[in-house]
């Protein structure tokens, strides 16, 4: 009994030490400038109605989704905007510098939550917002044009 006791007490210890230098290999990461690219994307669908009868449900409301009713050659069509890519993962301590492409949507009016940084996004610009990831957790990133289909994370790993 005094072997196996001894034997879990070592194998705690082992464990210990492993989840120690864990930590301490984390909290060595230096913080980096980090530059993501990202766009404002319009992703977008069709089909006749010969092919495939036109939804009868609303969309949410917001902007975010759009539905065509057909046209007279009964081509119907759905979109949504989003950011592409819609989560960006960082560490904490890094500074962050997003490009944004505007790709489709004359601007999309923006805010990371929690962190309070605002930006606009154009079609046929690049927007750059540069910020010190400097509090962990997962933070939305909100066009307020088109919800509730065009919101991201940012999402800020502790050290």
């Amino acid at each position: 009994m005094k072997t196996k006791l001894a034997l879990v007490v070592v194998m705690l210890g082992v464990i210990a030490a492993l989840l120690g230098a864990c930590a301490q290999s984390a909290n060595a990461i230096p913080a980096t400038k980090r530059t993501i690219t990202m766009t404002a994307v319009e992703p977008k669908g069709g089909v006749v109605v010969a092919q495939e009868a036109f939804p009868k449900d609303a969309l949410p409301a917001g902007g975010g989704y759009l539905l065509k009713a057909p046209d007279k050659d009964g081509r119907w069509e759905v979109s949504a905007y989003r950011w592409d890519p819609n989560q960006v993962i960082v560490n904490q301590g890094d500074e962050v510098t997003l490009e944004i492409l505007g790709i489709n949507g004359a601007e999309h009016p923006s805010v990371i939550e929690g962190y309070n940084v605002t930006f606009n996004v154009k079609r046929g610009q690049v927007s750059k917002v540069t910020f010190k990831a400097d509090k962990a957790g997962v933070f939305k990133i909100n066009c307020g044009s088109h919800q509730p289909s065009m919101v991201g994370e940012l999402i800020v790993l502790p050290r």
